[in-house]
């Protein structure tokens, strides 16, 4: 199909394909929102036509944070495990992004859709939080309509270039092809290299959970340091002789702890992401001794049962 051809399909069809495609880009598929909602806006003349395509998009947007809202609140933590499961770059630690939501408040989800991983993550820990469902969906609708706001005027006002550009597009659709493929090859590769990377910088030694039990029981013990977010921590109980730190204000929790001591951290992040980057940075503060927990909070709790 020529652009010519998507771009008559989108201008006949324009609120719906918005609300669509928002929908599912919120939902979590990676489907880009915004190159359409440019789009949209550019072929929208009428200022009532506009404000349809606006509030589809606003509807689809927090059709889908409601959603995502239910299940954290049905589901709770498992719901935010599974969404960091699921991220390419495991360094993206839920903990870390779940400690910024509960200082931010309501704010949070006004700036979740300008926030790359946020905007997905923050209705699921709104309701893992039982955070009141009217200020929840009214915090979310304002958000969406700043962000998808913003788009489309962005398209209305720049419609003559993104006209042109559509018009180059249309004459050379093959490099176009060529050229959409190229970059997303280029940007799957940085993904991976970032994930590469992460691995690379996951080679800190660590202590196992029975190792752990062991140094507990001993007469110095190490500073045990329990990073997991504050939802887990509250359906799940603290871990005795813990000490539940925030990534943000990791170098608090450990002020009054000589710097020869030993530290352990845990969290509940795929590959000990959160442990690992809060015992790195201790090391980079001249702590000689920081080690994460291997396997995180499920190896701890098998080592306890075990125990």
């Amino acid at each position: 199909m020529e652009i010519s051809q998507i771009t008559q399909a989108l201008r006949q069809d324009v609120v719906w394909v918005v609300f669509l495609n928002v929908l599912l880009q919120q939902i979590g598929l990676p489907v880009p929102a915004v190159p359409t909602l440019l789009l949209a806006g550019s072929l929208v003349a009428a200022p009532g036509l506009l404000g349809k395509v606006l509030a589809a998009a606003i509807v689809a947007s927090v059709l889908a944070d409601w959603i995502w809202y239910l299940a954290g609140r049905a589901f709770g933590y498992r719901v935010l495990a599974g969404l960091c499961k699921l991220s390419i770059n495991p360094g993206s630690c839920v903990s870390q992004t779940e400690s910024r939501f509960i200082r931010w408040g309501v704010a949070s989800l006004v700036v979740a859709k300008f926030i790359p991983g946020f905007s997905t993550v923050a209705p699921p820990i709104a309701g893992s939080m039982r955070m009141a469902l009217p200020g929840f969906l009214a915090a979310a609708a304002v958000g969406a309509a700043l962000w998808a706001g913003l788009a489309l005027g962005a398209g209305w006002l720049l419609r003559e270039q993104v006209h042109a550009a559509l018009a180059v597009l249309d004459e050379q659709a093959g490099s176009a092809l060529l050229i959409v493929l190229a970059v997303g090859a280029v940007w799957l590769g940085w993904k991976l290299w970032q994930k590469y990377r992460f691995r690379q910088f996951c080679t800190v030694p660590h202590i196992t959970p029975d190792e752990l039990l062991a140094a507990l029981a001993g007469e110095q013990p190490p500073l045990f340091l329990d990073l997991r977010g504050a939802t887990m921590i509250a359906a799940t109980g603290p871990i005795p002789g813990a000490t539940v730190a925030e990534h943000d204000f990791l170098l608090d929790a450990v002020g009054h702890w000589p710097k020869e001591r030993p530290i352990v951290t845990l969290c509940a992040c795929p590959e000990d992401a959160g442990a690992v980057q809060a015992a790195r940075r201790l090391l980079e503060a001249g702590y000689l001794s920081v080690r994460p927990v291997q396997g995180g909070y499920e190896a701890w709790l098998a080592a306890v049962a075990k125990a």
